[in-house]
């Protein structure tokens, strides 16, 4: 059968984009109107003739610039010039909370409640287990990935998903001074490219994952076989006490420190050089926490664990996020990582560079969708709830596994204490939660109210916003521009015109319910009609990202026309709340990313047909934010929202 191919991602017209633009400004206009008595006309009037003046003066110019490159361009004008470098690579503050997503995954049922409720200060059996079982998963996806039996080439949906996962394996983020740079997949003949990287106790080591075949890895009791090798090794490292740098933690600082560090690091030893090069070149990282955390007390605990209650799904949503309270034993540079704490609890996170976080996230969910198939274990492997993983006789050979030790310096010493000082505090700011609401789901919004439930969600957080901070915000949401070659994301702008004159009616005591109803229902359609823009390459941001990049400062371009020089141009852009829907997250207990600005909201939500879960990032030193008291408005928007439709939809609507 043909393979298809992706068409390549357009660019909009210049007059088009304009229009929208001008549109998407009118709700701060009419906000500047209301709160400072600015004319919105007067306002109005002059971004219209500033836009005009754009269109045909300097933004001609730089339009036919971007023709050029698209035409120039092997496969997309925003991918192959400007994305990931703008986006991520470009950015110099730390990964942990300020790049990287998290994931954390609902526990495994055929692990004893006992293994589950208690978390020794050391690698357990039944966590190597799981770390096994998982891992096998991931690996298996790969492998039928490649050969097509998940996701065949002959669908437009396949295609996204193989080009997307070829840039998360086997690869990761490097640090340069002013902007990183991305490694280079190693090809199948590279040894390296068959490594699983293991971490525990900062410790590292490569699991040749492929010993036999390039196409068939190890099953999972030779997995479990390899990594009790490896806890073994680690143990009896710590009991000769022997220095073990937790080089890791430096992958947790500013970009420029890390870089700096990196090229002393690489300048000590060329075994250095190929340990680096074996991180880059694993399939993905697997972290083994010889602790489980616990938020309350923010430390390792070995106290008896209430699971599935909020401060325990919590915990385990910051460990994921960022190794606990010091970024330890993790390489927050590689593009997938599966984490594992001692009583079982198992995420994911990773670096948001070579691909978004959907990708990673259905690998992920493929890993944990089977519970751990006994059958795939000898039977006379006898694992303990209780001790060390220890020496087993069950027949199975030494695995090839190779222990990675870095050469150090009295310098590099010194660079990962301040490094963990740094990442500590970074850390201690995350206000990191995630809100369970369980009053209704995807199931009652479709079946009763009939509006799109991803803009009905948006304008929860709309309204939630507002009531604490008495004033609105530009809003980013993710869309994916998945059906074009390379297609990445496109910002859809949630604040619109009827998304604030919902809200503003629903603070409105004496407006009827069937004309907040009417307001909310005008609201999803402009929000519907924004995401469609956005999905098929009719955006306005990526469009103007491209433009400016375009002007030339030696030519004074830069000084040339008002538009992009408008204060209301940046402040459209200054997203405040930055938010993402992900899937129904029927496996996941909450997920994550930081917020961009300061005083502002990184928001994701995963909406279930009986649960809609919100994972909320903000920063504790903000006077303006508070993670507790969004989750409450936003419970409690919805909770009004549900009752305005049940009292202002038309009879016949609210009987269907």
């Amino acid at each position: 059968m043909k393979k298809l191919t992706r068409p390549r991602l357009p660019v909009p017209g210049l007059r088009s984009t304009l229009d929208k633009y001008l549109k998407s400004i009118q709700p701060f206009l009419l906000e500047d109107e209301a709160k400072t008595g600015v004319s919105y006309d007067a306002a109005h009037d002059q971004r219209v003739k500033w836009a005009q003046e754009f269109e045909h003066g300097i933004g001609k110019t730089l339009q036919s610039r971007l023709d050029d490159l698209n035409r120039a361009s092997p496969h997309n004008w925003l991918e192959d010039n400007f994305w990931t470098n703008c986006a991520w690579l470009d950015g110099r503050s730390p990964l942990p909370v300020n790049s990287n997503w998290w994931l954390a995954l609902f526990n495994d049922d055929t692990v004893p409640l006992d293994a589950r409720q208690h978390g020794p200060n050391w690698i357990t059996p039944w966590q190597v287990r799981r770390a096994a079982w998982m891992t096998h998963r991931v690996l298996e996806f790969k492998e039928r990935l490649l050969s097509q039996e998940l996701h065949p080439n002959t669908t437009r949906t396949g295609l996204w998903v193989r080009d997307s996962t070829s840039n998360m394996f086997n690869i990761a983020r490097v640090p340069r001074t002013n902007r990183d740079t991305i490694s280079t997949p190693p090809p199948p003949s590279n040894p390296t490219s068959r490594n699983v990287l293991v971490m525990l106790h900062n410790q590292l080591y490569a699991i040749n994952a492929y010993p036999n075949s390039e196409d068939v890895h190890l099953p999972p009791a030779h997995l479990e076989r390899a990594l009790i090798d490896v806890v073994n090794d680690a143990q009896a490292r710590l009991d000769r006490d022997e220095e073990t740098a937790p080089v890791g933690i430096l992958t947790a600082d500013n970009r420029d420190v890390w870089a700096k560090n990196l090229e002393h690091l690489l300048s000590l030893s060329s075994t250095n050089h190929r340990i680096h090069d074996i991180i880059n070149n694993s399939i993905f990282l697997l972290c083994l926490d010889p602790f489980t955390h616990d938020a309350s007390s923010n430390q390792a605990t070995s106290s008896p664990i209430s699971v599935d209650t909020p401060n325990e799904i919590n915990s385990h949503l910051h460990n994921i996020r960022s190794g606990g309270i010091n970024g330890q034993n993790r390489w927050f540079d590689k593009a997938f990582t599966l984490i594992l704490e001692s009583n079982t609890r198992a995420g994911a996170q990773g670096e948001h560079a070579p691909c978004d976080a959907l990708v990673p996230s259905i690998v992920t969910e493929y890993a944990c969708v089977e519970s751990i198939d006994s059958s795939a274990f000898p039977e006379d492997i006898q694992t303990s709830l209780e001790g060390r993983v220890g020496p087993r006789s069950d027949g199975l050979a030494s695995l090839p596994w190779e222990r990675l030790d870095w050469v150090v310096d009295d310098h590099i010493r010194k660079e990962c204490i301040e490094a963990e000082m740094r990442a500590t505090e970074l850390l201690a700011d995350s206000d990191d939660a995630v809100l369970w609401f369980d009053e209704y789901g995807t199931q009652w919004i479709q079946s009763v109210t009939r509006l799109s439930i991803d803009a009905y969600v948006q304008m929860a957080l709309q309204l939630a916003f507002y009531r604490i901070r008495g004033e609105f915000s530009a809003t980013y949401e993710t869309a994916l521009t998945r059906s074009f070659d390379r297609g990445r994301t496109e910002t859809i702008r949630s604040y619109t015109t009827e998304s604030r004159a919902f809200v503003l009616g629903m603070q409105d005591p004496s407006v009827a319910a069937t004309t907040k109803f009417n307001l909310l229902s005008q609201a999803v359609r402009a929000h519907t009609s924004l995401t469609r823009l956005a999905a098929t390459g009719k955006g306005i941001d990526r469009h103007l990202l491209g433009l400016r990049l375009l002007l030339r400062s030696e030519e004074l371009e830069d000084t040339s026309g008002m538009l992009l020089k408008d204060e209301l141009f940046a402040r459209s852009q200054e997203w405040k709340l930055c938010t993402s829907g992900l899937s129904a997250g029927s496996y996941f207990r909450g997920t994550g990313f930081g917020a961009m600005y300061p005083d502002g909201y990184g928001i994701n939500y995963m909406s279930g047909p009986d649960l809609i879960k919100f994972g909320v990032e903000s920063k504790k030193s903000s006077p303006a934010t508070s993670t507790a008291e969004l989750h409450q408005e936003i419970a409690q928007a919805l909770r009004d929202m549900q009752s305005v439709c049940l009292q202002g939809m038309p009879a016949a609507q609210s009987h269907m």
